[in-house]
């Protein structure tokens, strides 16, 4: 179990400031398979399943997540797969949240 998947969210507020370079790659090497975009400002990660079914479980397992850390990801959805991004928008970069989630998503992905 990692650190970050034992943390909650906090509360964002716009104008604090986005997370540093240094403590963006920290993060990424805890949620290996999730991506930096190229401005630095979102991670995605990309889902695969076998079917519809497992598709929505996954889904509706995101939006429980989202909910219980009133943190919510921007998702694209097809039958088999599933893609996740998460950035703090009253920011428009990451924080701590965004890795926070990520953790967590990644913990589903296993089961």
């Amino acid at each position: 179990m990692s650190e970050l998947e034992t943390k909650r969210c906090l509360a964002c507020e716009a104008g604090i400031p986005p997370l540093s370079k240094e403590k963006i790659a920290n993060y990424l090497a805890q949620v290996s398979e999730w991506k930096l975009s190229e401005d630095g400002k979102k991670i995605t990660r990309r889902y695969s399943f076998k079917n519809f079914y497992k598709t929505m479980g996954f889904v509706n397992a995101v939006a429980w997540i989202a909910n219980q850390e009133n943190h919510h990801p921007d998702m694209e959805v097809g039958f088999n797969y599933c893609v996740v991004h998460y950035s703090t928008h009253a920011i428009d970069g990451l924080t701590e949240n965004d890795f926070i989630c990520a953790a967590k998503l990644d913990k589903l992905g296993m089961l």
